[in-house]
């Protein structure tokens, strides 16, 4: 059986990237790790196409504890405790009262769940086989859903679809918001918050793991801590064993609803984002976590995309690579020349990086929302043909600017095919109503407040 996520051998490659990010030294365990046979190659869908001998998933697990043990170079500026981030962070921005939430709270979910659906059936898809398709069936560029009429052979056999979301994410076959963990997610969130309030621990998110997560729809850095929650491990320790993920986006997609429940409050969102992500990730993986809950709580009271992203930069320690990615996002937004120059220059910036990192996914977010320029389906489209995680980074994308729109702005042609609902995996019933999840996150900005 191959193992996506979680072969000795796949997180000995990936370990070593994230190690040497760290400053760790990892010379020798190359060297020895390749003498025997092991590739150093990362697999980019999450496992190796061959599994690796006993003998040398053996040695992978040695060389894992070997660089566990080896000391990462000193990281002031990254901090993972809260108040080592806090005392790095600038003073939180004052912004308006919440009004309206009904409206901007709807369009948050519905905008979250549309930006998702565009960018599910091209994950793991990169921007050149995305491009192909789409002017391969005369969509280029990018302004409504993808469709497999007219797809030449050759084409579809060279970039074939998710096969687990294209059944259900192309135009032709889009009846409501088919089941995906950046919607589940949020979802888990809704119930956590529900049964804990905002005073929820980071214990009380393992156990709403175990108790509602299949163990089938967690990835990455999710699984890898999932295995160490079953494990008994204690936090921090369930984001670090054997997690090379840890700085990846899973934790940045988990915390829309932390910011929706604080709307206005940056810093308070972005707390309760740390308590969450900390599960599962270690700095910049937490970062991108608080980042995300940040935009999600200014864009429910702020007036345009700027602010919003002007408020949540407030909770990045600005000297963390995060930040930076955010920055540097915003600046080639702002320039002039058009969207796929744009996405030249991240490329070559950032490319290196796997395409569930964190860091290339909040740089194409914070483009996608500069030069998407506040409309609704431009942004999502952006972030989507960027190439990288393509259903998280729309569903974020969607998320912020459906809260600055509402439903109704985000337009008929992007929200129809939804009919207001949302598929999941998770106990309580196949399929939710926005109209009810909005709700519910309304009482939760009432008890909060």
């Amino acid at each position: 059986m191959r193992l996506t996520w979680a072969q000795p051998e796949d997180l000995l490659a990936h370990e070593l990237v994230q190690s040497a990010a760290e400053g760790r030294d990892v010379a020798a365990v190359v060297a020895r790790w390749q003498q025997a046979g092991g590739d150093v190659v990362p697999a980019v869908s999450g496992a190796s196409a061959t599994p690796a001998t006993p003998e040398l998933r053996v040695l992978a697990r040695a060389h894992l504890a070997e660089l566990a043990a080896l000391p990462a170079a000193p990281a002031d500026h990254e901090p993972d405790g809260w108040d080592a981030i806090e005392a790095l962070l600038p003073p939180a921005p004052s912004l308006p009262a919440p009004t309206d939430q009904e409206r901007r709270v709807h369009g948050a979910w519905t905008g979250r769940a549309a930006g998702c659906l565009l960018g599910k059936p091209v994950e793991k898809i990169p921007r050149q086989g995305i491009e192909e398709i789409l002017r391969a069936t005369g969509r280029w560029p990018l302004e409504t859903w993808f469709t497999a009429v007219g797809l030449p052979e050759d084409v579809a056999a060279r970039w074939p679809w998710n096969r687990r979301s294209a059944p259900t994410s192309l135009e032709e076959n889009i009846d409501g918001m088919p089941e995906d963990d950046d919607l589940n997610y949020p979802l888990l969130a809704l119930d956590l918050l529900e049964r804990h309030g905002t005073g929820f621990t980071t214990d009380d998110v393992a156990r709403a793991w175990l108790d509602n997560l299949p163990a089938g729809r967690v990835f990455t850095a999710e699984r890898a801590a999932y295995r160490n929650i079953l494990d008994v491990r204690p936090v921090p320790e369930t984001a670090t064993y054997l997690n090379p993920f840890r700085e990846w986006i899973g934790a940045l997609i988990r915390t829309d609803v932390l910011g929706w429940v604080r709307p206005g409050d940056v810093r308070g969102a972005a707390r309760l984002a740390w308590t969450d992500a900390r599960l599962s990730h270690t700095r910049n993986g937490i970062y991108g976590a608080m980042w995300a809950a940040a935009l999600c709580s200014a864009a429910l009271v702020v007036d345009d995309v700027e602010q919003a992203l002007d408020a949540a930069e407030t909770v990045l320690p600005p000297q963390s690579r995060l930040a930076r990615a955010v920055r540097r996002g915003r600046e080639i937004g702002r320039a002039d020349g058009d969207v796929a120059a744009g996405l030249d220059v991240l490329h070559a910036e950032y490319g290196h990086l796997h395409w569930v990192h964190v860091l290339n996914n909040a740089a194409v977010i914070a483009y996608a929302l500069t030069k998407g320029g506040g409309s609704f389906g431009p942004s999502v489209s952006i972030a989507v043909t960027a190439g990288w995680d393509t259903d998280s980074a729309g569903a974020t994308v969607g998320s912020v600017l459906g809260a600055l729109l509402g439903t109704e702005g985000i337009g008929a042609s992007w929200t129809a095919p939804i009919h207001g609902t949302i598929a999941t995996s998770l106990p309580g019933g196949a399929v939710r109503s926005i109209d009810d999840l909005a709700r519910r996150t309304l009482r939760l900005q009432e008890g909060a407040a």
